[in-house]
């Protein structure tokens, strides 16, 4: 089934250039389905990359999915156009009345402030909470998950002494979750981040679960309320050429970067990179969605709490 997004999105006509399925809105309204209701919070500065990031992964389902954008009240945008986010985004005030099946968080350019400090911390904790009453399951990233860590359960983050960049193995530590359903036994994700949060913490707290963990790049997943809460540190996410940019960005700068490891081919940059993680990716969300979201919420939408 298709996608049911906001017309005249930019990722759709994107999307359909990849042969990837998905409708407008005037369109899917002529369907009789009952779509699950999905809402993205996006964080990230480069936003329509980030929506058609996630929307080209959402799209591997046979679900029909109606996706909504929410923006921060409290941060203006500097690096999408007003008119873009006018258009295809709400404040969580004009939202929180709404229930979702689902929810992603992303990641944010924030993560060596302390939470305290990063200046929509009362507001994106509201939603963090609010989140927990009116959406079946929610899906952080990056910055998100060790946020969310952070205030639902008092994990704390650990600046790295260098930037982890790169694409790294990772260990499904519950080969039969439904989350890896279908996961080889080694799978790879691209991270990109300064801080991190570490394994003894996650372990001593009873409600967390621990899914995965990298020998390279650390703690990966965490599950809490049994399914109703993924933190997830990399970016499953990340189409093939994000890590590049980054690299080619920061170097411009003369910012302290690394060639991100286990990207190129040959470990040159002059070569495209190698894509091992995209099928590990679409998995993980059609897993999510199937598993976690579809067959937990309930039909009425209202009954979520």
């Amino acid at each position: 089934m298709p996608l049911n997004l906001p017309d005249k999105l930019p990722a759709i006509e994107i999307l359909k250039g990849e042969n990837i399925f998905v409708i407008d809105s005037s369109r899917a309204n002529q369907q009789d389905i009952r779509p699950l209701r999905m809402v993205v919070l996006n964080l990230m500065p480069l936003k329509i990359t980030t929506e058609t990031d996630l929307v080209r992964l959402l799209s591997n389902t046979p679900l029909q999915l109606e996706i909504s954008f929410m923006k921060i009240k409290s941060h203006t945008s500097k690096n999408t156009p007003i008119e873009h986010m006018q258009t295809f985004y709400n404040d969580f005030d004009e939202m929180r009345h709404q229930k979702f099946d689902g929810m992603i968080i992303t990641g944010a350019p924030v993560e060596l402030m302390d939470y305290e400090e990063v200046s929509y911390w009362n507001e994106i904790t509201e939603i963090f909470d609010w989140a927990r009453t009116h959406v079946t399951s929610t899906f952080y990233i990056c910055w998100a998950a060790q946020a969310g860590l952070y205030h639902h359960y008092g994990i704390p983050k650990y600046p790295l002494e260098k930037k982890k960049f790169g694409v790294y193995e990772h260990l499904a530590l519950d080969p039969l979750h439904p989350i890896f359903r279908g996961f080889d036994d080694v799978f790879y994700v691209p991270h990109s981040r300064h801080t991190e949060v570490r394994k003894e913490d996650i372990l001593n707290v009873p409600q967390l679960k621990l899914l995965s963990e990298s020998e390279g790049a650390g703690v990966y997943m965490v599950e809490g309320r049994e399914g109703r809460e993924f933190f997830v540190t990399g970016h499953s996410e990340y189409s093939p050429f994000t890590l590049d940019v980054e690299y080619r960005r920061d170097k411009e700068k003369g910012l302290p970067i690394e060639l991100p490891q286990n990207y190129y081919r040959d470990n040159d940059p002059t070569k495209e990179p190698l894509v091992r993680w995209r099928g590990h990716a679409n998995l993980l969300f059609s897993n999510w969605l199937n598993y976690f979201v579809y067959q937990e919420t309930p039909y009425n939408i209202e009954d979520i709490k």
